[in-house]
């Protein structure tokens, strides 16, 4: 598999947006309408850009999975359920191309994303899943992610998950 990941550009987001347009599809048609069957819009993939770092993962050229980072907090995001953090990031928006699924995009995306946070000087990684079949909480929690507690935000119902990176990771608290 040729796969790199790096860091996404104005000229990936209609690609971006549609691995989102896709997935969203693909989790609609095997899990029924959900709050993940909104779909992404090249519009508001380059809206995201100006908050936070989109990530795209690339084999043989082509976008096959993204993930979005950034230091403010998401809207469904309550952040009393978490340990304290000086610098979290919030990881958001993670979708692989629906055939490409467990071929190890996601957890190679998920590995960019701490080395960057680490190099930002980012201490946690947080996010949410659905705690729903369409959720992907078990994903993470074979990632590493530990669930920090669930809650249900505006009738959605959450799993919050975090990894702690660099001194953290250590043990260390500098």
């Amino acid at each position: 598999m040729d796969l790199s990941i790096e860091l996404a550009t104005p000229d990936d987001a209609p690609a971006v947006a549609n691995i989102r347009v896709r997935a969203a599809e693909d989790l609609t048609e095997r899990h029924g309408a959900g709050h993940w069957s909104s779909l992404a819009t090249e519009r508001s993939v380059l809206s995201g850009m100006r908050t936070s770092k989109v990530i795209v993962a690339r084999m043989n050229g082509h976008v096959v999975g993204t993930l979005s980072l950034q230091t403010r907090k998401p809207w469904a995001i309550d952040t009393s359920y978490f340990p304290p953090a000086r610098k979290p990031w919030y990881l958001t928006n993670m979708a692989v191309e629906p055939g490409e699924q467990r071929n190890g995009i996601g957890r190679a995306l998920l590995d960019y994303a701490r080395e960057l946070v680490v190099e930002w000087g980012g201490d946690a990684i947080r996010l949410d899943a659905y705690d729903a079949e369409a959720g992907a909480g078990e994903f993470y929690a074979r990632c590493g992610y530990t669930e920090v507690g669930r809650a249900t935000y505006r009738v959605v119902p959450l799993r919050y998950y975090e990894l702690r990176v660099g001194s953290w990771e250590l043990g260390v608290e500098s």
